[in-house]
């Protein structure tokens, strides 16, 4: 998975916390990024060099919108944090130590969360083997 430096994951943010546009548009403009980014003085040519980047390394979609682009992220921020979370676990010795390790770092609510998701995850493997045992 690609890692963000700062300003890419700040601009990154800003497709993220964007949603469709009230004229129906998915995508965001440069424009409209650096004017969102408007605290760090960054020139409208360096928004669009970042934002180029990322579309290179795969991080945002694009597509024409008359002369300029429009640009959306390929994934959600979710599954960009998720796939650094496996991505972590493949720098372990022991991916069983870091989950356990990790397990016992998450509040209880936390703890609860990933119970559900497990056991939602569980629920149909559970029926596929109850329907193999009956034939």
């Amino acid at each position: 998975m690609i890692r963000l430096g700062d300003l890419e994951r700040a601009v990154m943010d800003v497709l993220w916390d964007r949603g469709p546009a009230a004229d129906g548009r998915v995508g965001v403009s440069v424009r409209e990024v650096a004017e969102a980014l408007h605290d760090r003085e960054l020139a409208y040519t360096t928004v669009m060099t970042v934002l180029d980047r990322l579309a290179g390394k795969g991080m945002v979609e694009r597509e024409r919108e008359g002369r300029a682009w429009s640009y959306r992220p390929a994934a959600t921020r979710e599954a960009y944090i998720a796939q650094l979370m496996l991505d972590a676990l493949d720098l372990a010795g022991s991916r069983d130590a870091a989950l356990v390790r990790f397990a016992r770092s998450v509040t209880g609510t936390e703890a609860d969360v990933l119970r559900a998701a497990l056991a939602a995850e569980a629920e149909p493997a559970m029926a596929d083997e109850a329907a193999d045992r009956r034939g």
